[in-house]
Formats: C-alpha cells, sequence, structure tokens
C-alpha cells in the first residue's frame, strides 16, 4: 500500500490545517528562539556607518518621534512585547529610565509584533498595560516591525551596524546608541536591564562628552 505523503495530503499539510502564514511565523519564532539561546549576549557594533538620529518613529500617541530631538543623548531601545516571558523587564527598563534620565540617558519602548505573535494588542492597549502594570513613564512608539524586509528603518540601519548576531532574535532585545548617535552594542534579551553588564556600559556611554557641546 502506498504511504501517505504528509507533504502533499490535504488533510495532513500542517500549511493547510494552519494556513502558510502561521506556519511562516511558528518557523520563525523557533528559529528566534534557538537563537536567543545560541548566539552572543552581547554584540559590539561597527560604529562606522551612520547616526540613529537620522530616524524618526511615531510616537504611542500618534505623534512624530524624531530620534534627532535626543541628540547628544544615549539612547537604549527596546523591542518590547506584552505577552512574554521577558515582559517583567518592563520593570527594569523604567528604573533605568528613572535612574538615568537625569543623566542623558533615554529608553524607548519600540512594541513589535515579530516574535511569537506576543504583542497583538493595539496601541491604546499597550500604553495602558504599560502604564498599569510597570509604571512606564519612557517614550513608547507605534507597534513596528523589527527584522526582515520590512522591518522600520532604524532597525535596518541598526542590524547593518550589528551584523547578524546583534539582529534582534526575540522581544526585548537592546541597541544601545552614543551620544554621536553611532550604535555601541547590541545587547540579548537574556541581559536584563539592571544587569551589570547593560549598566556598565550605559555608565560608559553617560560619560563621553556631547559632541555638539564640546563644538560650541
Amino acid at each position: 500500500m502506498a504511504g501517505v505523503n504528509l507533504i502533499t495530503s490535504p488533510d495532513r499539510n500542517l500549511g493547510n490545517m494552519i494556513g502558510v502564514g502561521a506556519v511562516k511565523k511558528l518557523i520563525a519564532s523557533a528559529v528566534g528562539l534557538v537563537t536567543l539561546f545560541t548566539a552572543p549576549a552581547i554584540v559590539q557594533a561597527d560604529k562606522s556607518g551612520g547616526s540613529a538620529f537620522s530616524y524618526e518613529f511615531t510616537g504611542i500617541d500618534g505623534k512624530p518621534m524624531p530620534l534627532a530631538a535626543y541628540q547628544g543623548k544615549v539612547l537604549l531601545v527596546v523591542n518590547t512585547a506584552s505577552f512574554c516571558g521577558f515582559t517583567k523587564q518592563y520593570a527594569g527598563l523604567q528604573k533605568l529610565w528613572s535612574d538615568y534620565e537625569s543623566k542623558g540617558l533615554v529608553v524607548i519602548g519600540v512594541p513589535a509584533n515579530d516574535f511569537g505573535g506576543q504583542e497583538p494588542k493595539a496601541e491604546g492597549d499597550i500604553k495602558s498595560f504599560c502604564e498599569g502594570a510597570f509604571g512606564v513613564t519612557f517614550p513608547l512608539t507605534t507597534k513596528q516591525v523589527v527584522v526582515g524586509d520590512a522591518a522600520h528603518p532604524f532597525y535596518k540601519w541598526a542590524a547593518a551596524a550589528a551584523g547578524p548576531d546583534g539582529v534582534p532574535a526575540w522581544n526585548f532585545h537592546k541597541y544601545l546608541v552614543g551620544r554621536d548617535g553611532r550604535l555601541i552594542s547590541a545587547f540579548s534579551s537574556r541581559v536584563a536591564p539592571e544587569s551589570k553588564e547593560l549598566t556598565g556600559a550605559i555608565d560608559k556611554a553617560l560619560a563621553e562628552p556631547d559632541p555638539a557641546a564640546s563644538k560650541s
């Protein structure tokens, strides 16, 4: 008796049962999880190309959020999600914002549904959740794509500067940008906001002079 072809048999084809798009998302999520636990936790960036201050987001309230408004500050840009095992990192990010804002750090949360479909809500719901559950007061953007061809231009630039190991593999990946707008390093989701690795890098970046101030 001929064997059943699990690839083409309509009643057994996973793609037919749950949709090709869903299968692709499942595969992408699986790859992301593998990468999350196998790629380096910290990747130093090639700081030779371009500036983060050339890019613009839209704030979660719908208003323009040009990164040029933060010129001379240190940026920590984090792709976030509300239903992730790392969601509790919102608390650590808020503490960073509270501790370092006056010193020149800007924490920016970028909600994204790229990994595991863990940010399915609309912007208003995301904002309410972040403020209510974690007391978030740092800037949040509208939902964005952070990987692949459809990624936001900032994330395409950061991926080019950080290289393949520095591309987000899951939610709560972190990009640290210096006062000069150059990407300093990328931190895996595994690196907690309050970790010595991240706070040490932030302290070092904040110790650098503001290039604009040094020219005046």
